[in-house]
């Protein structure tokens, strides 16, 4: 049940790192998918590769059923046991405080002044802490399927 609950993240950061969209993330694609997680890597690069991340859908935009999807995804890997309610008002609150236009979704402005208040938000975007969450959520990186 979690390896499916993940598949759509899974496949969407797959698809990221297949650039030449062939099915197969080659060794070049690998090492300059990896290189945004380097900790000399500028932050608006940081930035925006994730909000592609987030933009499950691929219409630049983050709108509300990805942001709670993510957040749904981030947060079933923690012992927190948040209810399907806590986590609405979770993606409610972040509309809110970061959809300052108004209209309904994320853009990739509103992102980056999320990004510009809040800097702990890339934290994640470094190699060492990529390390931490592996061993701390184990499961999302040992549920990947291979196949031959």
């Amino acid at each position: 049940m979690r390896t499916l609950r993940f598949l759509h993240l899974k496949l969407h950061v797959f698809y990221m790192f297949d650039r030449k969209r062939n099915g197969v993330i080659e060794f070049g694609e690998f090492v300059r998918s990896l290189s945004i997680f380097h900790p000399h890597t500028p932050e608006h690069e940081k930035s925006s590769f994730m909000f592609k991340l987030y933009d499950l859908d691929g219409t630049g935009f983050i709108q509300r059923h990805e942001l709670k999807k993510m957040v749904g995804a981030l947060l079933s890997e923690t012992d927190l046991g948040l209810s399907e309610e806590s986590i609405e008002a979770i993606v409610e609150q972040t509309m809110v405080e970061v959809d300052t236009n108004k209209d309904g979704k994320i853009d990739e402005e509103e992102w980056k002044e999320l990004v510009a208040k809040n800097p702990s938000i890339l934290k994640n975007m470094t190699l060492p802490y990529l390390k931490e969450v592996t061993l701390a959520f184990p499961s999302f990186v040992l549920d990947s399927e291979v196949d031959d």
